[in-house]
């Protein structure tokens, strides 16, 4: 990481602590700051949990991925927006280890290179990514969805003899209660609406306790009720975890944004409040149209 990378991140983590709540309800765990790291969490002392710097790929001679620099703070919640073919969907393989850029770094934290990392072990480190369409298991109930999720050993024997303890149990409910799905519990996935099923994939994640979600297009196909259920539970969960949010629903955007990022072209064209962005004559003119 570059000094001045990390200069920015200390002075980041500096406006922020006071913004971030400990006492946000979710199912997650607090964003850490400050403190000394156990093995296998990850160092967050410089106030970045995510660094892209000058990250560039190219498929077949276009250039996807064009210079990239990015970063992304302990419990912030950053929204991603962009015309199509911007470079948004590319910057998510980047960061789960489906794509390897041409150049470039990517950093969770301070000290985990994430080139050095293949897709499962950057899961396992605890970035769990979810596309646009859910993927749930439809003939399961609501409850063995989320069973099934726990960070568990999955072989035969293991999973023959398996029984929730009672931290397990809790935080199945705590899940449960947080994605909105408290009353439907037994229900089949397959009889879950387009919106449900979106609360449930995000539960599925959550019982894997990642520290940064990566959600593609979350409310597309959304009802207006689903929608603002889902606002409600995004921010439920910043400052718990960190969630990059690619959105083109600009009043999803509008009600949860703090910091949006613009990307054209494979690299950042504008950044700051929606205001700011949506004021932009760069942005009004390759995105938002006039």
């Amino acid at each position: 990481m570059t000094p001045d990378l990390l200069k920015q991140g200390a002075q980041r983590v500096a406006q922020r602590i006071e913004k971030v709540s400990n006492e946000t309800e979710s199912g997650g765990r607090d964003a850490s700051y400050g403190r000394v790291n156990l093995p296998g969490e990850v160092d967050v002392s410089h106030g970045r949990i995510l660094y892209l710097e000058e990250v560039s790929v190219s498929f077949d001679g276009f250039k996807a991925i064009n210079k990239l620099s990015l970063d992304i703070a302990p419990g912030e919640l950053r929204c991603i927006i962009g015309p199509n073919g911007a470079g948004k969907t590319t910057m998510m393989d980047i960061i789960t280890g489906k794509t390897r850029p041409d150049e470039g770094r990517v950093y969770f934290g301070s000290t985990i290179d994430l080139l050095r990392h293949n897709e499962p072990e950057i899961a396992q480190l605890g970035i769990g990514r979810k596309f646009q369409k859910p993927t749930v298991f439809e003939y399961l109930t609501v409850f063995e969805n989320l069973e099934l999720a726990l960070k568990t050993p999955k072989g035969v024997k293991a999973s023959m003899f398996f029984k929730l303890d009672s931290a397990q149990s809790d935080r199945l409910a705590e899940v449960l209660h947080t994605i909105h799905l408290a009353d439907s519990v037994l229900t089949q996935a397959g009889n879950l609406s387009h919106g449900q099923k979106q609360w449930l994939e995000i539960g599925m994640l959550l019982m894997q306790d990642p520290k940064l979600l990566l959600l593609d297009e979350p409310v597309a196909g959304m009802t207006d009720h689903e929608t603002e259920r889902t606002a409600e539970l995004f921010l439920s969960l910043k400052g718990k975890h960190s969630l990059m949010v690619v959105e083109h629903d600009m009043g999803f955007i509008k009600t949860i944004s703090d910091i949006v990022t613009v990307l054209c072209d494979g690299s950042v064209l504008a950044q700051g409040t929606l205001d700011q962005v949506q004021s932009d004559e760069r942005v009004i003119e390759v995105y938002l149209g006039r």
